[in-house]
């Protein structure tokens, strides 16, 4: 079996069911587990910006120019094609994270023998645990995948004991995108409500989205997570001089308290926006984060607490 995954989050299912042996290209994004940098990487970035401003800049054109996705990334079909895969994985869940699917069924049929191609949309946790079954089945890793997914329920299940029903958590402004604000998306209300908060300015499943200044100062959030898609811990970390730039920031709840514990930024690249099974890490902190729970911590989890612009602790 010869593997290509053009998504990082498939990649990481892939090895966390041992496909890793089977995989022979993967895009510049997929980057975990550390076993599957040596190989070939077929994708690259087609837009480039200093701010998330110009980012979000670029983006917007990109995707109005009609061409889709494509437009924002780069596949290598020479290499692709060299690679000779069985299967590629992909995904069509959103034209600004990677290939888009269009681009990768067109370059596979018209290859010979045509590999098989696996989108994955998933748009809850469940969907990210059922993703393990459908890639286990289509490597022929039947067996793997069943294990890892109990694995992956199991420690979800054990996250959720530490969460108090019976008393209202938080309001939070999770922040998927900084300049302009997005709020986060399709898995990441459900996770922040089952850990016991609220999340009142998205429903679960449904697609991240541009928020006004009014709509966050009426949510009124306690706490705050800054976790830009795609971004480092060091670069998420920058993006508070934005928000600080901004007249409604200061006017928060999280901010004008002043707490230790209320603002939080967190490792996009690697967490919340990946739906892949370190979700399960994500929603473990989240448990830990909201319920003063220290014994649910996940080890080396990427995050800087926040309080009066300075650094308080890292957990890295």
């Amino acid at each position: 079996m010869r593997i290509v995954s053009l998504l990082p989050s498939a990649t990481e299912l892939l090895c966390r069911i041992g496909g890793a042996k089977f995989l022979v290209g993967r895009s510049h994004e997929c980057d975990y587990p550390p076993e599957v940098q040596d190989r070939p990487i077929l994708t690259k970035q087609i837009t480039h910006a200093a701010s998330s401003a110009d980012i979000d800049a670029q983006v917007r054109a990109a995707l109005a120019s009609g061409s889709g996705g494509a437009s924002l990334y780069e596949l290598n079909e020479e290499l692709l094609r060299s690679l000779k895969p069985d299967l590629i994985l992909t995904q069509d869940l959103c034209d600004v994270c990677s290939i888009d699917l269009r681009t990768v069924e067109r370059i596979a049929n018209d290859m010979s023998p045509r590999p098989r191609v696996v989108s994955l949309n998933p748009a809850s946790i469940w969907q990210v645990f059922d993703d393990a079954l459908v890639i286990g089945d289509a490597a022929n890793l039947q067996t793997q995948a069943e294990r890892a997914m109990v694995e992956l329920r199991g420690a979800y299940w054990s996250a959720v004991d530490y969460v108090n029903p019976y008393i209202p958590g938080p309001e939070v402004l999770f922040l998927e995108w900084c300049d302009p604000p997005f709020c986060g998306g399709h898995w990441t209300p459900e996770l922040i409500q089952a850990a016991g908060g609220q999340h009142s300015l998205q429903v679960a499943h449904a697609k991240s989205r541009a928020l006004t200044p009014e709509e966050i100062l009426a949510a009124a959030p306690e706490r705050i997570v800054i976790c830009p898609c795609g971004f480092s811990l060091d670069r998420a970390w920058q993006e508070l001089d934005v928000l600080r730039a901004t007249k409604w920031w200061p006017l928060l709840p999280a901010v004008m308290d002043n707490k230790p514990n209320a603002i939080a930024v967190v490792d996009g690249n690697q967490m919340f926006n990946r739906p892949g099974p370190r979700l399960v890490d994500a929603f473990a902190w989240l448990v830990s984060w909201l319920n003063d729970r220290p014994e649910v911590f996940p080890t080396h989890f990427p995050v800087r607490m926040v309080n009066s612009g300075t650094q308080i602790a890292s957990h890295i």
